[in-house]
């Protein structure tokens, strides 16, 4: 017998050797108001089929939960995949995370037609089908030369590449049916716990789209993105161009000493859309309604104080004179930020900002007024007064930066048509295979982790106990305000994740094996494993990722 302690109940309960965490499941009574889809044990995430031949603490994860999440849209994938696979026969799917909390979905016919409305149709008959059927998932542990001699003779070169440099001895594939693929975690149980997906054809492929965070009985809003498609499309031109769709091609590409060639082109590609911001703001600086406000924003650690950086330089070279400050030097004083229900600080909600002060100081620079700046004090939770003036002189122009930069309440009697708006964002362009995206926060995160634990602020466990606050702020504060830009910048980095996986692992393994977050640093580990690491000495000190590795020449 082995002893298992459920977080959810508080209480232990004794099982078989070899049951599973399924069936052990019905061992521990608590509310369940939705399906339980994953489980952690001792803090690591594991599908409902482990069997237990330990004692183990476990807790029981829905929908709710990041990796339930995971777990949930993983196994839709699969899904997706099958009916594709059973439907079109020799079909290529591709899928991606770039629009309206959905998959993007590449459809590639042996007859090389378009996709049409009926394709969309049949595919999604087709999973309706498996669903009902309730087929389990199969697991299969198999030494790594059989996976990859299968998946060659599948004609799945995307998923050889990726675990051919994958460096792991045994690794786990699934069956849906009949039919293998590769997943890199678990998949729920059967197709019957799939029951919350649509999918409809959407510009040139397919949207999947999937539940509700909040409400997982529902799909997630979908809204219309226009702008943000258009940044993705443009990065999956630039990787046809360059040949690098996946994990696995930008491995070979490491290997055969091309990486250096790859951040070349990845600071070049940054550069020159840097340049095209400055000379649109240029020109409209000397149009009939003329630009004097730049606002910039993005989600956390997407990179916008390099960003603003490096456009000053470019602005400077157009004949403009940029002046620069944060929304973050208008933080109220520490006693007056507001709070969470649970007494810690909000620091990324609307009211931490004093905008009705900031707004006021940026009338009376437009009025021609000399303006002494803000400048808070993170160590003491003041705002202080250094000396800093800024003033309206012909050819200045003033950039802002900050999270709630593009709200509308933040400066609403300034002429909007005074402001040319600029949203940055990390659309990552590449997948570990063509069924496995990467989550599009995963580079950001990272990024996070490891500017936090060099500069002594917090340590990996404190900032993934943070994220999920991050991201909520994202969600209410800065995501509805994206397509509202006049241009979308994509930060994302072909090749920062082999260069990030030098920085992060040492910081991610100090992350205690007995907390919850000991769960992400895992999965974050294990993601990491598969990139062949990168140097970041060929990093040049104006990159943006020098904002997060160190050594950068910008003062921040």
């Amino acid at each position: 017998m082995v002893k298992i302690y459920c977080k959810n109940t508080g209480s232990y309960g004794k099982f078989k050797e070899g049951t599973t965490l399924l069936d052990a499941l019905e061992g521990f009574e608590f509310e369940r108001p939705l399906p339980i889809l994953s489980v952690r044990v001792n803090n690591v995430s594991e599908g409902l089929k482990y069997r237990l031949y330990n004692n183990k603490d476990v807790e029981f994860l829905d929908y709710r939960s990041y990796a339930g999440r995971n777990t949930y849209c993983r196994s839709l994938c699969f899904l997706l995949c099958k009916a594709a696979a059973d439907v079109f026969p020799g079909c290529q799917v591709r899928l991606r995370r770039p629009v309206s909390k959905g998959y993007f979905v590449d459809l590639k016919k042996t007859d090389g037609s378009p996709v049409t409305e009926e394709d969309a149709t049949a595919i999604s008959a087709r999973m309706t089908e498996l669903v009902e059927q309730d087929i389990e998932f199969h697991r299969h542990d198999v030494h790594v030369d059989e996976a990859i001699a299968m998946f060659r003779e599948m004609g799945y070169a995307d998923k050889v590449k990726l675990l051919e440099n994958s460096g792991r001895i045994y690794i786990k594939y699934y069956t849906l049916d009949g039919t293998p693929d590769y997943f890199y975690d678990a998949l729920v149980p059967s197709t019957g716990y799939l029951k919350v997906w649509s999918l409809a054809r959407y510009r040139t492929g397919m949207l999947l789209r999937v539940p509700d965070r909040h409400h997982p009985d529902q799909l997630a809003p979908f809204f219309e993105q226009p702008k943000t498609f258009e940044v993705f499309q443009e990065s999956m031109r630039w990787n046809k161009i360059v040949g690098m769709d996946n994990v696995g091609d930008v491995n070979e590409a490491v290997q055969r000493g091309e990486a250096s060639e790859l951040i070349q082109v990845s600071e070049a590609l940054q550069e020159k859309k840097i340049v095209q911001i400055a000379e649109d703001i240029y020109k409209r600086y000397y149009s009939e309604n003329p630009v004097r406000i730049v606002l910039i924003t993005g989600p956390s650690s997407s990179g916008k104080t390099t960003v603003c950086r490096r456009l000053s330089i470019q602005l400077k070279a157009c004949g403009l004179r940029p002046v620069f400050f944060s929304t973050d030097d208008y933080f109220v004083n520490r006693e007056d930020t507001p709070r969470f229900p649970d007494g810690s600080f909000d620091f990324d909600g609307f009211d931490t900002v004093d905008h009705a002060y900031l707004e006021s100081d940026v009338i009376k620079y437009l009025a021609g007024e000399t303006v002494e700046m803000p400048e808070y004090n993170f160590v003491t939770g003041l705002r202080e007064f250094n000396g800093k003036k800024i003033s309206f002189t012909p050819g200045t122009v003033l950039l802002i930066e900050g999270i709630h930069a593009l709200n509308p309440q933040l400066l609403p009697r300034v002429d909007p048509s005074l402001q040319f708006k600029i949203f940055i964002n990390t659309i990552t362009s590449i997948s570990l295979d063509d069924h496995n995206s990467i989550p599009t926060s995963d580079n950001r995160l990272l990024r996070r982790i490891v500017r936090d634990y060099n500069k002594g602020a917090f340590t990996a466990k404190d900032t993934i106990s943070n994220w999920p606050n991050v991201r909520r702020a994202e969600v209410q504060w800065i995501y509805p305000y994206q397509e509202n830009a006049d241009v979308l910048f994509n930060s994302a980095y072909l090749i920062e994740f082999a260069v990030l996986r030098n920085h992060a692992e040492r910081i991610l393994a100090t992350v205690p094996k007995n907390c919850t977050e000991y769960s992400e640093a895992r999965r974050l580990l294990d993601f990491l494993a598969y990139f062949t690491p990168v140097s970041d000495k060929e990093i040049p000190p104006t990159s943006l990722l020098r904002e997060f590795v160190g050594g950068s020449s910008f003062k921040y």
